[in-house]
Order: C-alpha cells, then sequence, then structure tokens
C-alpha cells in the first residue's frame, strides 16, 4: 500500500511539476515566435506537441543517463546549453522580423513552412530545451528519489505534464489564429512583437550566461 502511494505521489507530482515547466519564459517565447507565422489554429497546435515531444526526449535520455548510468552531467555542458538556446532565441527572433518583408498571400505557405517542416523545426528547438532552464532541476531532483523506479515514474511523468502544458499553450496561441488569421496588420503585429521578444530574451539569456548566471 505505502508502495502504491509513493508511486502516485511520483506521477501526480511529476505532472504537476512538468505542467509548470511548460510555460517557463524561454518556452513561452520559443514556441510563440514558431507559432505566430502560421494562421491555422491546427498547425499551431501541432507546432506545441513536436515541442513537447522533443523536449521529453533529450529530458528522458538524460534521466536515462543520470539514473541508471549514473552520469554527471557537467555544469559547464549545461551553461552551454543555456547560451545555445539563446543563440536559437535570437535566431528566431530574426526570422520572424525578416518574414515581415514577405508578401503575404493567401494560403499558409505564403508567411510561413508547411506543418511538417514547421514541427520538425519546432521538435528540434524542444529537444535543445530538454537541458535548459528548470529541466536541469529535475534532473538534479531525479537523485533524490528513493528508488530507480520511483525515479523513471516521475521523469516520465514529468514529460506528459510538459508536452500537456505545452499543448494547452498551444490551443491558447491558436484562438486569436483563428479569429484574426486573415488579417494582415494583426498577422504582422504578431510576427514582429514575437520576433523583438524572442532577440529581446535571447540576448538577456546569453548576458545571464556570461555573467555566471543562467537562467532560473
Amino acid at each position: 500500500m505505502a508502495r502504491g502511494r509513493e508511486v502516485l505521489t511520483a506521477i501526480t507530482l511529476g505532472f504537476v511539476v512538468g505542467l509548470r515547466h511548460a510555460f517557463d519564459p524561454d518556452h513561452v517565447v520559443a514556441v510563440s515566435a514558431i507559432a505566430a507565422r502560421h494562421r491555422s489554429p491546427w498547425t499551431v497546435s501541432w507546432i506545441g506537441v513536436s515541442w513537447g515531444i522533443g523536449h521529453s526526449l533529450m529530458l528522458l535520455a538524460a534521466g536515462f543517463a543520470v539514473i541508471a548510468l549514473r552520469v554527471a552531467i557537467p555544469e559547464s555542458l549545461l551553461t552551454s546549453v543555456e547560451v545555445g538556446i539563446g543563440v536559437i532565441l535570437v535566431a528566431l527572433g530574426a526570422a520572424n522580423l525578416l518574414a515581415l518583408s514577405t508578401r503575404f498571400e493567401t494560403g499558409e505557405r505564403s508567411a510561413s513552412s508547411p506543418l511538417r517542416s514547421a514541427m520538425a523545426r519546432s521538435g528540434m528547438i524542444g529537444l535543445a530545451h530538454g537541458l535548459a532552464g528548470s529541466g536541469t532541476v529535475t534532473l538534479l531532483a531525479l537523485a533524490a528519489m528513493p528508488t530507480t523506479e520511483m525515479a523513471m515514474t516521475y521523469v516520465a511523468s514529468f514529460s506528459v505534464g510538459t508536452i500537456a502544458g505545452m499543448v494547452g499553450f498551444s490551443l491558447l496561441l491558436g484562438a486569436p489564429a483563428a479569429l484574426f488569421g486573415d488579417r494582415d496588420l494583426v498577422r504582422r503585429f504578431a510576427i514582429a512583437g514575437t520576433g523583438a521578444i524572442s532577440i529581446a530574451f535571447g540576448i538577456l539569456l546569453i548576458c545571464q550566461c556570461a555573467f555566471g548566471r543562467g537562467w532560473n
């Protein structure tokens, strides 16, 4: 009975923490920058799913290394990942601002890439985010778990929570797209706004890492 309660606690805690983790500022900024270039709520939702899956795959792989193989992840590697995330955010923002020079035409292809391309890009960026931000705290928490089974249960539940949170956030992003997707001015404002925020946040993250603080 006690073992069952421990497993249930690990599942519940992992899911709730993963749900909150999905809304880390760097995650929200990255997905918003990608989603802003798409007018279809369906596409926006799949962008969130892809990001969550990519993020979870990296976290599961890192969690397995920490738990089963007893691998210690160097602090220098984590800092390098944070810097890389900052560079990615700057690149995403710059791509959005450059997209404003593209003439908006009818159809999804005009100002954005097709669904598969957007999903692939989102998944790769989610993969990169797996070791960034508060994800590192999750890896450290795994060492405190009493058994390997509970640790892997926690990280698996955490991953499901992260995917669920990002899907929910993507659906929220898709609602304005459905309402105002055909209005060029609104779309341009969304692309420009998310682009500028992504660049600013990326630069901030890089500067924080340069001064040895990172993003918490």
